[in-house]
């Protein structure tokens, strides 16, 4: 079975996810602690969202540019991005709005990517990936 993933689909929902998480959940979920449940502000899951946003975009964004765009404007906006995603977890007084640029700028940058690779010419049914 051939499954196709969208993986600028997946980068925009990890993004979407991360700033879910960083920008809700101590509202939503501020009771965890006391049931010994902890991930906000909990290092390893923090690192582990910007590791897997990482992965996903650097694979997306490769396979885009090497195989349908040579675009490097989807590939300079993702690492402005990703310089805010992690800048975010040694500045704590900007977080927040070191975030807000993080995923405006990484989701652009997979959005771009997106549109990028479905313009091109070897996006034909006749072209062989």
């Amino acid at each position: 079975m051939n499954v196709k993933v969208n993986w600028d689909g997946l980068g925009i929902a990890t993004s979407i996810i991360c700033a879910i998480h960083c920008a809700l959940l101590p509202l939503v979920l501020s009771s965890l602690p006391f049931f010994g449940i902890n991930i906000i502000h909990n290092q390893v899951f923090e690192w582990a969202m910007i590791a897997l946003a990482f992965v996903v975009g650097c694979y997306s964004l490769y396979h885009g540019y090497i195989r349908h765009h040579r675009s490097l404007r989807p590939v300079m906006l993702f690492a402005i991005g990703f310089v805010f995603l992690t800048a975010k977890q040694f500045v704590p007084n900007y977080e927040k709005l070191f975030l807000v640029f993080a995923v405006l700028l990484i989701i652009t940058a997979h959005y771009m990517n997106y549109r990028l690779c479905h313009k091109s010419k070897c996006n034909s049914p006749h072209h062989k990936h």
